[in-house]
């Protein structure tokens, strides 16, 4: 990593580690069986991935395709059942299997219909055996998905948590992100949400579009605050690769007058949420001090037991994270859709990254530390049997030097407002080099 990289606050979002480019193909394609024999089935994760959009935002390189022919999406689902089917035989005794957690995402699992939403809310509930109504149950949507029957089922079924990807109120931003969508349509979508009674409304918003300047940002920040959403998502946005946006190329290399604008407009919004009565949990994310709290939060992938149905799922076993292929183009993804929604052998893991030791510590390091909370020394001592600074000691340095790491409390470490704002450049510079290597290896497609 150059110094002109480490300059920049904006280099990966990092949600899970390792990312799905450093996945590979498993030549000798494990057993599920095997694979979860010895793992811990008491307190699994549950995720149902929908790889369907209504459009792409020309910011996303979700795995997803736009739109779907007569018959793909009950397809697709019925797929997803044969893959359930499967996923549970391996895991083994019924008795010994529960889920703490599940989750829709996508994609936007909202572009299913309503009676499919009560399929897909079947798959989890009678082939996986997970009681969504006992469970904290977050689903993904968008303004234009979010009808009222839709809502009503996914309240009907459980549901605790509705993600509603806005990302901006001002229309001239919406579109200049390449997101076709109306203020007026998305306060309808917001009253349609609260009169479903979904416990926790969490509003994603995105700063550094062009065009944005911190009155119109503000405006957006205010316009959500209306609603008192208990959760609020801010996201600074990334050009990527094979984007819609990626044609509008800001050129290699880091951006200084772009970093500014994110960095201000990130400072104001934190800020004005802080002083409006939330918390911030990370750098993206804000919970109203006075929301009940619904169950885990997204970001708790520091341990293992994630099983992960979808062709755009990952899974996580000690030893294996897995799932199917990755690509960003359009083509590709609905190749790899295709090649899912006919399959039948789903009893093995086809794509993923092998976890040692060292890759575990990083993970675990990694994903508390760029919470607000930090991480409890003695949990990682438990865990490992050492200190984060006995393994990470040269990295934890250079950021307390940097001013991103706070000393108030030696029990816990910590990152300090500034070290947070920095989020997305302090994951990256924990990856392991072999994780790097892998990542500048990929292929894109």
């Amino acid at each position: 990593m150059t110094t002109a990289q480490l300059t920049s606050p904006y280099q990966h979002y990092v949600y899970a580690y390792p990312h799905k480019t450093a996945y590979r193909g498993l030549p000798d394609r494990p057993a599920l069986t095997d694979l979860w024999a010895t793992e811990p089935k008491n307190a699994l994760s549950l995720y149902l991935h929908i790889p369907f959009c209504e459009v792409r935002c020309g910011f996303c390189n979700l795995f997803t395709r736009i739109g779907a022919p007569d018959g793909l999406t009950g397809a697709y689902l019925d797929a997803l059942e044969r893959q359930a089917s499967a996923v549970r035989d391996a895991l083994g005794d019924t008795d010994e299997v529960r889920f703490a957690t599940a989750a829709f995402g996508g994609g936007t699992p909202t572009f299913l219909t309503a009676a499919e939403l009560e399929r897909l809310c079947d798959i989890a509930e009678q082939r996986m055996g997970a009681d969504l109504r006992a469970l904290p149950l977050s689903v993904e949507a968008s303004p234009a998905t979010a009808t009222a029957d839709r809502l009503a089922v996914l309240a009907d079924r459980g549901t605790t948590r509705l993600s509603l990807g806005i990302q901006s109120f001002v229309d001239a931003e919406a579109r200049a992100a390449v997101r076709p969508q109306r203020r007026a349509d998305v306060e309808a979508a917001l009253g349609r949400v609260r009169d479903a009674r979904i416990p926790v409304l969490n509003i994603d918003l995105i700063y550094g579009i062009d065009g944005q300047t911190e009155r119109t940002w503000r405006h957006s920040v205010d316009a959500a605050l209306a609603w008192r959403p208990e959760e609020l998502y801010l996201y600074p946005l990334y050009v990527r690769p094979l984007t819609g946006l990626d044609r509008r190329t800001r050129g290699p290399g880091p951006d200084p007058a772009w970093d500014e604008q994110r960095l201000r407009l990130y400072r104001a919004g934190r800020d004005h949420l802080l002083a409006h009565g939330y918390t911030q949990q990370s750098m993206r994310m804000f919970r109203r001090t006075d929301a009940p709290h619904r169950g885990a939060d997204d970001y708790a992938c520091q341990t293992d037991g994630m099983i992960g149905l979808g062709c755009g799922a990952r899974s996580y076993t000690a030893g294996l994270h897995y799932s199917f292929d990755y690509a960003v183009d359009m083509h590709q993804i609905r190749a790899i859709v295709d090649t899912y929604v006919t399959a039948d052998d789903f009893a093995h893991a086809e794509v993923g990254y092998r976890m040692d030791a060292r890759e575990a510590r990083r993970r675990h390091l990694l994903q508390s530390l760029l919470q607000a909370d930090g991480l409890p020394v003695e949990d990682y001592r438990a865990r490992f049997g050492g200190t984060p600074a006995d393994d990470f000691g040269a990295q934890l340095r250079r950021f307390a030097d940097r001013g991103w790491l706070t000393d108030a409390d030696p029990a816990t470490l910590r990152l300090t407002p500034e070290g947070l704002a920095h989020s997305d450049a302090i994951g990256p510079e924990l990856f392991s080099p072999a994780v790097r290597a892998a990542m500048a290896a990929y292929e894109r497609k």
